[in-house]
């Protein structure tokens, strides 16, 4: 099994540069932001102004007995509530817009990332853990910051005010109820050390949790058959365990935390009230102020501890930026070269110089292959699994880049083109195609989706699916669903066909497409693909090598290398590997053993 693509300890460690990265996304709304950062400074100064108003009215109107005074004191006290109200209400919806978009912009980013990358990156990963990273990670940012943000930047501006009309009133109180301000910095950086490594934990486990769970779902049919229901079980149940763990421990650590800030802000406001109660009792202070100052000590606190609650569950967010920026910054092995040209139209013929390739720079699979196909002749390859014909395919589209040699198209290195113009111009059908939700002319069309209705149908009368297709309830409207359900395995090859009948390519692959289908349906296939393969170059993969008597030539692959070469009947006549694995599969003869 793979295992997943996680950031090291190192990388992950790097925390303001993630968050810097992060905010470079909101760039595109930096017309937007200035409006969004003046209703919260609209709010946060009505909500700090209502206590030092509270305050004065005692000393200035109520102490006096001014009711007419006193009146108008709240009518203005509803009127700066209401504007703070207003406030609030637009900065939660503008800024909660910007983060949606910011969000949404962050995963189209992953799709199309994972869309661009190389093969080669899929060998090493895990589909569950991509998606983690799509679905999960976007998720535990969106909690974090896109539905807390407004609110986290309400208060922080909430807290500038409060300090400031505190240190106004009365700086002795100001300076006392700020002492434990460091304490309260201590106590958050502590705990957010913690948070931090256990919700990195948290979010890798969930990656892998994912994996787990998509490989259950794709694999139920294979678990019940080879009785590995039980241990697939106990295997999701050890992940499970593991995330399970992992986020109790997470939360064990914010369970300490809050209590922790609720204790300081207790403090505080009993030294507030010792001090202020002897401030009033001597005379140093009105009792205004001292009110003033009890209510300032509670919303002073109020944001401290959702700005502290906030840094905590920040920390799982930037774990989980930090698995999508790793992502992000994945290499694309195989980018254009940057004086790519477009590939000319095919003519078909295909070389391969002295290639030696390997998936890991220590290991060939291919080792100094020479051949030639000329327009329009097919090739088959034929040898054990493992040998490498699959890889020579590979090459071809150029899904990995050669070694050592060249892979070249009438004479063009593949390399010296861009990739999107060389793979316009081929065509594969594989042994078990994946077709898409969505209607069966979408599917055809996958490759040319501008390809008008009337071009649908003459590829797939040509595929001979066409009359199955109108027999279906909707037609070509009929909606498939995910891999094509309900189609049988034949249909699905019939209507792969189509799809590559309809882009029209000068190069065709064919990778074992007639190998898991019945003897009628094969007949089908087998017609459609003689049609397809008329006056183009064609390489075929096949085990059946009843398959490709007629191919103009035969390589046969061992071991990276191609040990023989020839049509059928002259390799036949060879009386060599070649013939004696057809008369094998003719079940009238002997076996040489491929090694």
């Amino acid at each position: 099994m793979r295992a997943p693509v996680v950031a090291s300890d190192q990388k992950a460690g790097q925390q303001l540069p993630t968050l810097q990265r992060f905010l470079q996304y909101f760039r595109l709304y930096r017309r937007e932001i200035p409006i969004a950062i003046l209703l919260v400074a609209i709010g946060a100064v009505t909500q700090s102004i209502g206590p030092f108003l509270i305050g004065w009215s005692i000393d200035n109107l109520i102490v006096p007995g001014n009711l007419s005074g006193l009146m108008l004191m709240l009518g203005g006290l509803v009127l700066i509530y209401f504007l703070g109200v207003w406030a609030i209400r637009g900065q939660i919806l503008r800024v909660g817009s910007i983060m949606q978009r910011t969000l949404a912009q962050l995963r189209q980013d992953i799709f199309t990332k994972i869309q661009s990358l190389p093969i080669s990156f899929f060998d090493r990963s895990e589909a569950g853990d991509l998606m983690s990273r799509l679905l999960n990670d976007v998720n535990t940012v969106n909690q974090a910051f896109g539905l807390t943000v407004a609110q986290m930047l309400g208060n922080l501006f909430s807290l500038v005010g409060i300090i400031i009309a505190m240190f106004s009133i009365n700086f002795q109180l100001g300076l006392l109820s700020n002492l434990v301000v460091p304490l309260m910095i201590f106590t958050t950086g502590l705990f957010s050390r913690w948070a931090r490594a256990r919700f990195r934990v948290t979010r890798k486990t969930i990656g892998e949790l994912s994996t787990r769970l998509e490989e259950g779902i794709t694999s139920v049919r294979e678990a019940q058959a080879f009785n590995r229901v039980e241990m697939n079980i106990e295997e999701f149940e050890s992940v499970n365990a593991a995330n399970r763990d992992a986020n109790v421990q997470a939360v064990a650590i914010t369970a300490a935390f809050l209590p922790s800030i609720d204790f300081l802000n207790t403090l505080a406001t009993a030294a507030v009230l010792a001090y202020g109660g002897y401030l009033a009792v001597t005379g140093a202070a009105t009792v205004g102020v001292v009110t003033a100052f009890l209510i300032y000590v509670q919303l002073f606190f109020r944001p401290i501890q959702i700005l502290s609650q906030f840094y905590t569950q920040a920390q799982s967010a930037l774990a989980g930026l930090e698995r999508i920026f790793f992502l992000l910054d994945e290499p694309s092995q195989l980018n254009d070269a940057p004086n790519a040209i477009t590939m000319p139209p095919i003519q078909g013929t295909v070389t391969f110089e002295q290639v030696s390739f390997g998936y890991s720079p220590s290991q060939l699979v291919l080792k100094q292959v020479n051949l030639e196909a000329q327009a329009g002749q097919m090739i088959a390859l034929v040898g054990p699994t493992g040998a490498g014909k699959s890889t020579i395919i590979n090459l071809i589209l150029r899904f990995y880049d050669v070694t050592s040699g060249a892979v070249k198209i009438d004479g063009i290195d593949v390399r010296d083109v861009t990739q999107a113009s060389l793979r316009r111009q081929m065509g594969i059908v594989l042994q078990d195609n994946l077709l898409f939700s969505g209607t069966v002319a979408e599917n055809i069309a996958f490759g040319r989706p501008d390809a008008s209705q009337a071009e649908i149908e003459a590829a797939a009368q040509l595929a001979n699916v066409h009359e199955f297709i109108r027999s279906l309830p909707q037609g070509y409207a009929t909606q498939l669903g995910e891999r094509g359900a309900p189609l049988s395995q034949g249909q699905r090859q019939l209507v792969s066909i189509a799809r590559a009948v309809l882009i029209n390519p000068r190069i065709l692959i064919l990778d074992e497409a007639t190998s898991s289908i019945d003897t009628r349906t094969e007949a089908l296939v087998q017609d459609a693909i003689s049609r397809l393969l008329r006056g183009r170059t064609s390489f075929v993969i096949a085990h059946r090598l009843s398959t490709v008597t007629q191919a103009d030539q035969v390589l046969v692959i061992q071991q990276g290398q191609i040990i023989e070469r020839g049509t059928h009947t002259e390799l036949i006549a060879k009386g060599g590997v070649y013939a004696n694995l057809y008369a094998l599969q003719l079940g009238d003869g002997t076996t040489v053993s491929i090694k």
